[in-house]
């Protein structure tokens, strides 16, 4: 998934450059040691197409890549003009897959993600509404019955209650039929296990789609009112519980599309500031000995970002979810992309389109040698930020 955002993203530059009268020499998927290569002809210029060992994504090669190069066919011989629209086509074409994608949710079923999420509310309808196990409390009546973390909770009712026969047509509103309380949000888990506190309770839910059932003993109400006391407050039934909707819109898709993308960005450059923050945090505690300010600073800077690893756990917990959720995390993936590639941060697009600009600003273009020095540093310091990061996700989810 994500390489084949990337290859969208180089595939950008890849048009841009060849329109603005580039030469490519390779477009790569992956990083090399290369595994294979494949000499493509065409009217305006032969290139290769590799695919190589480390799946960190892709590239375009394109001839003398520098500022200062002058000779025809070469990146520097372009325009400026030329020059940012080839940079720039790269976050062009994630912005596009993110709003192609979140339109297509949008008419199908848009997952609710956050409060507030935009939407047209006179051309929003929900399709979809249930709760979803976000985990267990340690030995929580749930967790002794085998309720697991993305299980689906259908409803909860005594164990020696039988749907009466009038019951039966209308499942939806089975609560009002004697005892069965269908749970579609957390607020109904929270008054349905309110309701029979102390109580055996049967617990239908699905795993993976599968119908499964547990029987309960609930945490009495006393239990759960003393342990509010102690700073360390239980649940009658002891679960996290996750709210999951889906809504879709018809004619103001597209504006949905918009609006969240707006909103996403937004979200994006606050978590963006949260973890810069807390960096500073984490430095400036390392350098004085403040431990508490140390770990602050660490807990605020990680928990912001996420990496490959941190994808995989979520697609993987989220794939129960269906494909509308997969889907939206691959549209908000591919907005990052765009934001990060636009930000002036040395090796990626961003950092050599404001270098390229301050340089042209100011009349005195950098040379080549101090070109690859600020791109190369930058992509030390992007593989090393990697490590890190994934060192976080392997701590945090494993």
């Amino acid at each position: 998934m994500f390489i084949g955002l990337v290859v969208v993203h180089e595939f950008g530059h890849f048009v841009m450059a060849r329109r603005n009268g580039v030469d490519i020499e390779e477009f790569g998927i992956g990083f090399p040691p290369r595994l294979w290569k494949k000499r493509i002809h065409s009217a305006k210029g032969d290139y290769n197409f590799t695919i190589n060992l480390l799946p960190l994504g892709g590239f375009v090669k394109m001839k003398g890549e520098h500022d200062g190069d002058t000779e025809p066919g070469t990146f520097g011989a372009a325009s400026l003009a030329g020059k940012t629209k080839i940079m720039a086509a790269g976050v062009a074409m994630n912005l596009l897959t993110a709003f192609v994608l979140l339109t297509l949710l949008a008419l199908i079923g848009m997952p609710k993600l956050i409060d507030n999420q935009f939407t047209v509310k006179s051309d929003t309808k929900i399709t979809r509404q249930e709760i979803i196990i976000g985990g267990t409390e340690k030995k929580s009546p749930a967790s002794k019955a085998g309720i697991q973390q993305s299980d689906h909770l259908v409803s909860i009712q005594p164990s020696n209650f039988k749907l009466p026969n009038t019951c039966q047509s209308d499942t939806t509103n089975a609560e009002f039929c004697g005892g069965q309380f269908v749970v579609k949000s957390a607020k109904d888990l929270s008054a349905a296990t309110k309701k029979f506190a102390g109580q055996q309770v049967v617990v239908k839910y699905t795993r993976s789609g599968d119908p499964k059932q547990a029987t309960v003993t609930l945490r009495s109400t006393a239990e759960v009112e003393a342990s509010k006391k102690t700073g360390n407050s239980k649940g009658y039934l002891g679960v996290f519980p996750s709210d999951y909707t889906l809504q879709r819109s018809t004619w103001s898709a597209p504006i949905v599309a918009g609006g969240l993308i707006k909103q996403f960005t937004v979200l994006t450059f606050q978590g963006l500031g949260k973890a810069v923050k807390g960096l500073g945090s984490l430095v400036a505690g390392a350098v004085t000995g403040n431990k508490t300010a140390r770990q602050h600073g660490q807990t605020n800077a990680s928990e912001q970002v996420s990496g490959p690893v941190g994808i995989f756990v979520i697609l993987k917990d989220g794939s129960s979810l269906g494909f509308q959720f997969v889907l939206l995390i691959i549209a908000i993936i591919s907005l990052t992309l765009a934001i990060m590639n636009i930000l002036p941060i040395p090796a990626l697009d961003g950092g050599r389109l404001w270098l390229t600009l301050l340089t042209r600003g100011i009349g005195k273009p950098v040379s080549s040698e101090k070109e690859e020095l600020i791109n190369a540093s930058g992509f030390v310091f992007l593989m090393l930020l990697i490590v890190l990061i994934t060192i976080v996700d392997v701590k945090r989810f494993f």
